[in-house]
């Protein structure tokens, strides 16, 4: 460390004081600085560790025993992390992002006591960290392994996952994100048979529809009283995959399969047109929640790869389904190009314990779907209908009636503007509300300061391009006690550097701002936001930890100046 008294505009006098303010640091007793220190989450204790010796042996001393080391903002170089990672005893849970790291920090990573592993960004390992974790790791309870062996020449071979799986008895929840159907070598189905009995959430970032019923087929074959075979994933109440395609077969499988299942989450995002053998039809919506337990349900098509959608899917598919899944607490349904407001009532009406509802890209859907929610029984908290270009006003108007909503994501609903936003500055509970792409104006957003403002803590403006610098102060110019946390306001094309400064003088505890893609938007907003004080300490910019300037069209080289410490000290 540099003394204060070091550099050009050092004096005496300052390096004196500075040495004497880490001599009276070196006074507190070491197990007192310990115990303080140990209460700061990992990120905390290294900033405090920077500070003097008496902090930096303390540290040192705290990473020895602390139970859980979390820090995913930055991702360590292996000289770093085995500096701050030393063998560990009683380390339980443990958190990291990977992308400077390989195999060589597998003895690092599978620490005997840990009994949660969340590691993601892991392209540069091989199958290897699969193995370690397995000989080392035996009182795993949680694992997360995310991107692993994505680099050219990595890779997994099928026996390091056979390890993992029948080494790791206790674990309750397995999380692979990464492409499992490129593991190596064959016999992928038959290793599940030695996972743990205790498993009881299985996610996997990418499989194939045909991989999954070959893993549950098993299960469907006749039991008899002597058979050695045993159940595959019998525990398992939370599965989510994603596929190339969601089949009948598929869902037929794992709906007769899995014995305990209360949520199924499945999405797909097909590379060409599904046939009538590839693709989910009717006929698999009736298969679905064969043992009557099922909870929470999602079926998405993406379109990242092909527009396309659940063609052979219609209002009878989702009467049937609906018919079993009386007891549904949450639904996500993406891509049903045919169903109608019929089949969106008939979940509506079925489900009376629904507080969950998710809809995107639904063509038909129309304000007919909420003409008489008020008569029924729901009470839901979070509603999201993404791309249901039908909906108008007056759909809005009848969804309030759930007074209870907390969360209202109605991204490019194009039909929607400033009456919906009059009807949504009823709801005194929300917290979440996302208006992406809505035909909105700065007048129409004056309907949400009396009320809503007070209790959001995410909002999303992106690409209202009505809106201009007056929203801003329209939304918040004297408003006190905020809880609004993360605001997106990115390709408004109006927006300037005007409405920046707004922001800045009405002190919102923002920690997460969006402003890309904004041809306006120049230095003198990142400026603005340096100099922000939204504490009474006088403290600069300090709750920004994320701040997005993509492509703002006045941004410069003197803009970056002004992001680092003291301005921003929280940014990650």
């Amino acid at each position: 460390m540099t003394s204060a008294g070091e550099g050009s505009g050092g004096g005496k006098g300052e390096a004196e004081g500075g040495e004497g303010e880490g001599k009276r640091l070196d006074r507190l007793p070491e197990a007192l600085v310990c115990s303080i220190m140990s209460k700061l989450d990992v990120g905390s204790i290294c900033s405090a560790a920077s500070t003097c010796r008496a902090f930096r042996a303390s540290a040192s001393q705290i990473f020895a025993f602390i139970p859980s080391f979390h820090l995913l903002e930055i991702a360590l170089s292996i000289d770093i992390l085995r500096r701050l990672l030393p063998p560990n005893p009683y380390l339980r849970s443990l958190k990291l992002d990977c992308e400077r790291l390989d195999d060589s920090a597998i003895s690092l990573l599978a620490q005997p006591a840990l009994q949660e592993l969340y590691v993601h960004n892991c392209s540069d390992f091989t199958g290897k960290l699969l193995c370690g974790i397995a000989s080392n790791c035996a009182d795993l309870r949680c694992l997360y392994l995310g991107s692993v062996a994505e680099k050219r020449s990595r890779a997994i071979h099928i026996s390091d996952l056979g390890d993992l799986l029948s080494c790791c008895k206790q674990l309750e929840a397995l999380v692979l994100m990464f492409d499992v159907s490129l593991i190596s070598g064959h016999d992928f189905a038959p290793i599940w048979a030695s996972a743990s009995q205790k498993l009881e959430c299985l996610e996997i970032g990418y499989v194939s529809s045909v991989m999954v019923t070959e893993l549950l087929a098993p299960n469907l074959a006749p039991k008899s009283s002597n058979s050695l075979h045993p159940s595959i994933l019998p525990g398992i109440q939370k599965l989510i995959l994603s596929v190339d395609s969601i089949t009948d077969t598929m869902v037929g499988t794992i709906s007769s399969g899995l014995l305990s299942l209360t949520h199924l989450d499945l999405r797909d995002a097909p590379f060409m047109e599904p046939t009538i053998v590839t693709d989910l039809t009717n006929l698999g919506l009736e298969l679905v929640n064969q043992h009557g337990k099922l909870k929470h349900l999602s079926l998405i098509r993406s379109q990242q790869y092909l527009i396309t959608y659940f063609r052979r899917v219609n209002d009878l598919g989702l009467l049937m389904m609906a018919d079993k899944c009386t007891n549904l607490e949450s639904i996500s349904l993406g891509g049903f190009c045919r169903v109608t407001d019929s089949g969106f009532k008939t979940i509506l009406h079925s489900c009376s314990r629904l507080y969950k509802l998710k809809v995107c890209h639904g063509t038909h859907l129309t304000d007919l779907v909420f003409h008489d929610i008020s008569a029924t029984s729901l009470s839901l908290i979070h509603v999201s209908l993404r791309w249901c270009y039908l909906l108008t006003n007056h759909a809005i108007g009848n969804l309030v009636s759930n007074a209870q909503i907390k969360v209202l994501d109605l991204r490019e609903c194009k039909s929607l503007g400033d009456e919906a936003l009059k009807a949504i500055g009823t709801l005194p509970e929300l917290k979440t509300l996302r208006l992406d792409g809505m035909d909105i104006s700065d007048f129409g957003l004056s309907s949400l300061r009396e009320r809503v403002i007070k209790s959001l803590t995410s909002l999303s403006l992106r690409g209202c391009k009505r809106l201009t610098d007056r929203a801003i102060s329209v939304l918040f110019k004297d408003a006190s006690n905020l809880e609004l946390r993360e605001l997106d306001l990115s390709n408004i094309p109006s927006l300037s550097d005007e409405g920046i400064l707004s922001l800045a003088r009405s002190r919102v505890p923002v920690s997460e701002l969006r402003i890309r893609q904004c041809p306006l938007i120049g230095d003198t907003s990142v400026m603005a936001l340096a100099s922000m004080q939204v504490d009474d300490d006088q403290r600069h910019g300090n709750c920004l930890r994320l701040l997005d300037i993509y492509n703002c069209g006045g941004i410069t080289q003197l803009a970056y100046k002004w992001l680092k410490n003291p301005y921003f000290p929280r940014l990650r």
